[in-house]
């Protein structure tokens, strides 16, 4: 079995039960596990591999709990870029029906690349459209030759407009060949294992574009397998909580119950809109959220109320959210973004400090996501932990706090990034795949798929 020694680094953010910070600290890896975690002194001497960390910060591997990896072909559209949710679903729509296997592969593989530079470990993908010959199985290979800890979300269409719902009919799937398909994967790829590297959850995707019926057939598949958790849209825009009382005279977070979408296996995507009672309903039951505040104010979505949230205790992680509606995949500046928007919006410079954001970023994405086995470095975790150089040009002056650094200050890229107990990111590059030969075939996926090609 490998070892892997980390010592001396200028601090170690463990986000365990104590939050310790250590100074000088270091962490023992044994093959995917942490084995001992403590100040460099304490630790064993040697091991397989040595890395020395002196000016830099290590913290526990960040969580992503919501995205459209897909959507990394399609940033900064011109029609697109000054809607609304709606009217940029409608721009975009059209150009996603041409998506193939190959382009939903290859933009996994890159948005994984983007996530784990950004100090990203473990992310879940909302992939809803399946036109052509489109698997989930495609994403699943891209993100599992990168190396990365991965929930991939069977999502789905199936209310077109001629039925009253958003999407054009030519995106949208028939209700049975969707629950066959969600048991497929599930039953191909879901692992239940402590430290597994791959889950499969289910996840219509929204009250505007699946019928009442799927959300509770879809509910009920989960629940009879172990582990399925269930992911969707909610509360996103004004517009939303607008559908959602005219089609079922319920608010978003009522319409939630009453489908059965309410419980400690389910994480919605954004609830910018959620009302007080819905709020409170969400802390009392477990159910999760999703903050994706960028592309909330990318789309003038709004600002969800998490301070509010974490109060009534409700289970919050971050999510970049699709990268055509962000336009950006990097995770440590959606945690920056979300701690000036609670400023922001409360007038209140203490309702959201750094290290509640990161506590955001990595123990409450793993609690949404249902796993007790990353978030933290202590023993018998999974050893997924990422490293920051404070001698980047962003942290001049700013070593009088490393840790707050990190959120206050410009937003970079981590200098290693260990997985599962593998180096994935060795001195700011990946290891797993050669970037720019992948970036040029994204970038010619991307200029087919617009023109229509």
């Amino acid at each position: 079995m490998a070892t892997l020694l980390v010592k001396n680094a200028r601090v170690l953010v463990t986000m365990d039960d104590t939050r310790r910070e250590i100074p000088g600290g270091g962490l023992f890896v044994r093959d995917n596990v942490i084995e001992a975690v403590g100040p460099t002194s304490e630790l064993p001497d040697t091991a397989d591999e040595v890395l020395d960390l002196a000016d830099h910060v290590v913290l526990p591997g960040l969580v992503n709990t919501h995205h459209h990896m897909y959507q990394s072909l399609t940033r900064v559209i011109p029609d697109g870029q000054n809607q609304e949710l709606f009217g940029w679903l409608k721009t975009l729509y059209p150009i996603w029906a041409g998506l193939t296997g190959e382009a939903v592969y290859v933009s996994a593989k890159l948005a994984a690349a983007e996530l784990i530079l950004s100090g990203c470990t473990t992310s879940s993908d909302h992939l809803y459209i399946f036109p052509n010959d489109v698997t989930l199985d495609d994403e699943i290979r891209g993100v599992g030759e990168i190396g990365m800890r991965f929930h991939a979300t069977r999502g789905s269409m199936s209310l077109g407009e001629s039925k009253g719902g958003l999407p054009p009919d030519s995106v949208v799937e028939d209700e049975d060949d969707i629950l066959s398909d969600s048991r497929r994967v599930i039953e191909q790829y879901h692992d239940m294992s402590r430290y597994a590297m791959l889950r499969i959850a289910l996840a219509p995707c929204s009250p505007f574009s699946v019928t009442q019926d799927l959300m509770r057939t879809s509910a009920e598949l989960a629940r009879s397998y172990p582990g399925v958790r269930l992911h969707t849209h909610l509360a996103e825009t004004r517009p939303d909580v607008e559908y959602s009382l005219a089609q079922f005279g319920l608010k978003p977070g009522d319409y939630a119950e009453d489908v059965g979408w309410i419980g400690d296996d389910v994480w919605h995507a954004h609830c910018v809109h959620l009302t007080d009672e819905s709020i409170q309903k969400f802390g009392r039951t477990g159910t999760g959220v999703a903050h994706c505040p960028a592309s909330n104010a990318r789309l003038a979505s709004g600002i969800a109320q998490v301070r509010k949230m974490l109060n009534a205790h409700v289970p919050i992680g971050m999510g970049v959210d699709g990268s055509a509606s962000n336009d950006s995949g990097h995770l440590l500046n959606e945690a920056r973004m979300a701690m000036l928007m609670q400023r922001a919006l409360t007038q209140d410079p203490a309702i959201m400090t750094a290290r509640d954001t990161l506590e955001l970023a990595t123990l409450g994405g793993a609690r949404v996501l249902g796993r007790d086995d990353i978030g933290a470095l202590k023993p018998g975790m999974a050893a997924d932990f990422v490293v920051f150089d404070l001698n980047e040009i962003a942290f001049a002056g700013a070593w009088h706090d490393p840790v707050a650094a990190l959120l206050f200050c410009t937003s970079v890229n981590v200098a290693y990034s260990v997985i599962n107990g593998k180096v994935v990111v060795r001195e700011g590059q990946l290891t797993t795949v050669e970037l720019e030969p992948l970036i040029a075939q994204h970038n010619k996926l991307a200029v087919a798929l617009a023109n229509g090609e």
